[in-house]
C-alpha cells in the first residue's frame, strides 16, 4: 500500500482520500478513524469548560443524572445523555459494552472472562470494565467484524 501526504497552505482545504480497488472492512475502519480524529466535545471540569477530541476518549460513563467521558488526563462531565452518545458514536469505533459505559475500541488493550458470562474491557490506561451479559455480543462484533472464533 502506498501512502503519500501532501502537505498544503490551509486547514480549510484539508482532506483524506482513499484509493482503493475494493471497499473491505480494513479500508472502512481507516475511513472512521480519519472521521474520529476530528471530531471535538466539550466538556466542564469543575467550573470551567473545556473542548477536546473524540480520538482522546477512553470511554463515557453514566453516574446517577452525569455523563463523563474519560480521557489520559481528565474526567470531563457532559451535557449529553449516553443514548445520544450511543448513537452518535457508533460508526467512530465506540460501542456500548453495559447499561453505563461505551467504551472506544481503539483505546481497548484485551477483553477477558469475567464471571457468569460476562467479560472484562481492559482498557490502554489500565482501567477494566464490565462487559455485561447483554452486550457481550455487541461488543464481540465490534471488535471481531462477525467472525466465530475469539470470546
Amino acid at each position: 500500500m502506498n501512502v503519500q501526504i501532501k502537505q498544503i497552505g490551509r486547514k480549510s482545504e484539508e482532506c483524506v482520500y482513499i484509493e482503493c480497488v475494493e471497499v473491505t472492512p480494513d479500508i472502512e475502519n481507516i475511513r472512521t478513524y480519519v472521521l474520529t480524529i476530528g471530531t471535538t466535545l466539550s466538556g466542564r471540569v469543575d467550573d470551567s469548560f473545556y473542548q477536546f477530541n473524540l480520538s482522546e476518549v477512553f470511554y463515557f460513563e453514566a453516574v446517577d443524572e452525569q455523563v463523563l467521558a474519560y480521557t489520559k488526563d481528565r474526567v470531563y462531565e457532559l451535557r449529553i445523555r449516553l443514548y445520544k452518545l450511543e448513537s452518535a458514536f457508533a460508526e467512530q469505533f465506540f460501542v456500548r459494552c453495559s447499561k453505563s459505559y461505551i467504551i472506544n475500541l481503539m483505546k481497548l488493550e484485551s477483553i477477558s472472562p469475567a464471571l457468569n458470562g460476562r467479560f472484562m474491557a481492559n482498557m490502554k490506561n489500565g482501567d477494566h470494565l464490565i462487559i455485561s451479559r447483554q452486550y457481550v455480543q455487541q461488543v464481540r462484533l465490534a471488535v471481531l467484524g462477525g467472525e466465530p472464533y475469539g470470546f
